[in-house]
């Protein structure tokens, strides 16, 4: 069990990348969408940005499938805990392209993310790479 725990150890310091991503099937997604959840996952920047569209549940849709998939690739790397609420997408303008902020500890992580909707769909697929000085 110890050998097993160890090779898990040094697989995750030694793996520079992962991908993580996420399929959203919106009607499944709003029936689990209430002001509990939404208060538990959503920054106030992120619940901002959604409520500026006519319709905001598309929005909250696509925001979780962005970090569902940011929140799985990093676990690759990553054993720590990590809360989604924790993980904030920002959009520097409206459908602008998505960024990544994490809490200072992931401040060696390089994360290129995209999002995309189709019908009643949502994806969002993430690559999460280390960076080194």
């Amino acid at each position: 069990m110890r050998n097993s725990i160890n090779r898990t150890i040094l697989n995750l310091e030694l793996q520079n990348f992962a991908v993580g991503n996420d399929l959203v099937f919106i009607p499944d997604f709003l029936k689990s969408f209430t002001e509990l959840f939404k208060g538990k996952v959503f920054t106030l920047k992120e619940i901002e940005y959604c409520e500026r569209f006519d319709d905001p549940k598309l929005r909250y849709a696509s925001t979780w499938a962005a970090k569902e998939s940011v929140y799985k690739g990093i676990k690759q790397l990553y054993d720590r805990p990590l809360a989604f609420k924790n993980i904030e997408i920002k959009r520097s303008k409206i459908a602008g392209i998505p960024r990544v902020s994490l809490p200072e500890y992931y401040d060696n992580l390089e994360i290129s993310l995209s999002i995309t909707h189709d019908g009643e769909y949502t994806f969002a697929i993430a690559i999460v790479q280390r960076k080194y000085d």
